[in-house]
């Protein structure tokens, strides 16, 4: 069996990109939560800023859909390189 590409590429950037959307707006409503992360993804995405508002979370979740997408895209290739077809043929006659 083998895994969609496009498929985990999708799942990957949704669960990413849904995972910072969420952690930055949670960080404008209560100023203290997930500092630590968001000031560690500013660390690793260019033109986020932590203390920049809504259009700031939006470049960040722009940046984290584009990593999860290409992260899903990496796994799902790689497992289907290395597991190979798993599929087992049906004698011939």
């Amino acid at each position: 069996m083998s895994l969609s590409v496009k498929g985990l590429a999708g799942a990957g950037a949704i669960a990413w990109g849904g995972c910072y959307f969420l952690v930055g707006i949670a960080n404008m409503v209560w100023s203290t939560y997930g500092t630590a992360w968001l000031d560690l993804a500013a660390s690793i995405y260019p033109g986020y800023e932590p203390t920049g508002g809504f259009g700031s979370v939006v470049v960040l979740t722009l940046y984290a859909l584009l990593d999860g997408a290409v992260a899903g895209a990496i796994f799902a290739w790689l497992y289907n390189l290395f597991a190979g077809d798993t599929r087992a043929e049906a004698p011939r006659p």
